[in-house]
């Protein structure tokens, strides 16, 4: 009998992060999700820069995730980094998850590089 899956995971980004990474960074987390299951992963952003290439590796990360059976949730996303993501038009794609005390606490840190 399979256990239960889990709701949630946890992981952090950190920039910058480069195009060359993207095939990397993918890989990275799909294996974390592959492992815990979950439903949902919550990603700290709060240590990436706001660039186009950053929000591209989000929305790959979250065709990644639904790949999966998950869903990726932005926590600690600046200002800046929402309002480009709003300007490119994938508010939809990448929503914000409410305050995360630690996101490092079920997963771990997927460096761009």
């Amino acid at each position: 009998m399979d256990s239960p899956r889990p709701s949630t995971t946890a992981f952090a980004i950190e920039g910058p992060i480069a195009r060359a990474d993207l095939p990397g960074l993918c890989e990275r987390v799909c294996t974390l999700l592959e492992s815990s299951r979950a439903q949902v992963a919550i990603c700290d952003v709060s240590g990436v820069e706001v660039d186009a290439v950053t929000v591209e590796a989000l929305a790959r990360l979250q065709l990644a995730a639904r790949r999966h059976g998950c869903r990726i949730r932005l926590c600690n996303a600046s200002t800046e980094l929402l309002a480009l993501v709003g300007f490119m038009g994938l508010t939809d794609v990448l929503p914000c998850h409410g305050a995360v005390a630690a996101a490092g606490e079920q997963g771990g840190a997927a460096r761009g590089r």
